[in-house]
């Protein structure tokens, strides 16, 4: 296996990773637009609701599997920097034991997942009725949807993102396709959306470990069973896993809180808020795009133990996500009016909107350091930090909370968002030293 220290950090490189990665993000939603605009045909306004709270609850189980990408591509990336493909090898088998062993667990446990789901959502009986049939249909393909998880990790860290990327689209495309074909050609209904979801997820992962098993033949290599067991190294990846893990958590509680206060506030600014969270979810998709090259050329570095490339990679990337977040602001800033008359027809909502702009157009200001330093700390596999820092401005952010909403409602709402993003990129920056010593010594 070639080793990418000879090929120099670049500007080219940077892009190379990070824009297959953004526009794979923003081809996501996509699905959710083509099944609902597919649903949207039938008679009865309940399937798009019911497809609506069945791709929710699959949205939020899968959010918090997003480990198996992140902490993938960290390890991958260190084994490509030291050149090292026998535990390139053993890096994907790991990662895909977790993922079948996690997809099998969520097909057991999906009674008591839809019971409680359908308990809390409380919708009409026949949003239930069709979502629940959605639900026990398209679960079955969690095992090969958190295999593709894995695949994409694994992919990027070695700086292939353009597969990723392509297995993404192939993915949307064939839901597309086999949901026009199911609902509009054979009259299914919300049973074709769900089989759609099924045979594209199943597809998808099948396809990349074609990709994969082709890639590791190129190079010539083996599996280990000695290497992929190693308890050492098993321990270690659960731990990454379950750090990210508990992050991830951490971060979903804090968005979670922001829409209940928001709701707790009355309906115009509960819906107002969510028009401008769109925003920053659309400012994110693209961000997180260099911030997953960070995260490979990070890890890279690290695995061949090249400072100077680890420092490189930094400043490189640091120049991009400040690019990003400026445009992204700009734009939130300046199209913002606009984008709100099209998101809301309630005038009430789009005068509340246009109050609280300035935050949304703050957010990706703030939150570009803690974009780069997920993706520093990801790629030197630094994850401990990652899940105290997270616990950290997480308490930071209540404890400001309370005294800014008291006195200044949603405008101290919306500050405490930012005390969140401000406070995780200062703690962050202040174990810099530490990753640094760790990473080289």
């Amino acid at each position: 296996m070639h080793s990418p220290q000879s090929t120099p950090v670049t500007h080219r490189g940077v892009l190379a990773i990070a824009v297959p990665i953004m526009l794979s993000n923003v081809t996501q939603p996509v699905i959710g637009i083509v099944n609902t605009a597919v649903v949207g045909q039938l008679p009865g306004a309940y399937y798009i609701g019911a497809i609506t709270v069945g791709a929710l609850i699959f949205n939020f189980i899968y959010w918090g599997f997003g480990f198996l990408r992140l902490g993938t591509g960290g390890l991958t990336a260190q084994a490509t920097g030291r050149g090292d493909s026998a535990e390139l090898v053993a890096v994907l088998m790991r990662s895909l034991i977790i993922a079948g062993i996690a997809g099998v667990a969520i097909i057991l446990l999906a009674p008591f997942i839809g019971r409680l789901t359908f308990s809390l959502i409380n919708g009409s009986e026949e949003v239930e009725s069709h979502a629940a049939t959605y639900f026990y249909i398209r679960v079955f393909s969690a095992p090969f949807a958190l295999t593709s998880f894995c695949l994409i990790g694994w992919f990027v860290g070695q700086g292939r993102a353009r597969v990723a990327f392509l297995l993404q689209v192939f993915l949307n495309l064939t839901n597309g396709a086999l949901s026009l074909i199911f609902v509009l050609g054979l009259g299914m209904t919300s049973d074709g959306v769900a089989l759609a979801a099924l045979i594209s997820e199943v597809s998808a992962a099948l396809l990349g470990l074609f990709i994969a098993w082709r890639r590791l033949r190129e190079m010539g290599a083996r599996f280990e069973s000695a290497r992929v067991f190693d308890r050492a190294k098993l321990i270690r990846t659960f731990a990454i896993n379950r750090d990210i893990m508990i992050r991830t958590i951490c971060l979903v509680l804090v968005f979670s809180w922001f829409t209940a206060r928001g709701a707790q506030a009355g309906d115009v600014i509960v819906s107002a808020n969510a028009v401008l969270m769109h925003f920053f979810d659309f400012a994110a998709f693209l961000i997180d795009g260099f911030a997953l090259a960070t995260e490979t050329l990070v890890g890279q570095a690290v695995g061949a133990r090249d400072r100077a490339r680890f420092n490189r990679a930094i400043s490189l990337t640091s120049i991009w996500l400040t690019i990003a977040g400026v445009l992204t602001a700009a734009v939130i800033w300046f199209c913002g009016p606009f984008l709100i008359d099209l998101m809301a027809a309630d005038e009430e909502v789009r005068a509340t909107a246009r109050t609280y702009l300035f935050w949304a157009a703050l957010a990706p200001l703030t939150g570009i350091a803690c974009f780069q330093f997920d993706g520093i700390f990801t790629g030197a596999t630094q994850t401990a930090d990652m899940r105290n820092m997270m616990l950290l401005s997480m308490l930071i952010t209540l404890a400001a909370w309370w005294p800014l909403e008291q006195y200044y409602g949603n405008h101290g709402l919306w500050a405490a968002m930012i005390v969140f993003f401000v406070s995780r990129g200062i703690l962050f920056a202040l174990r810099m030293p530490a990753l640094r010593r760790t990473a080289f010594s």
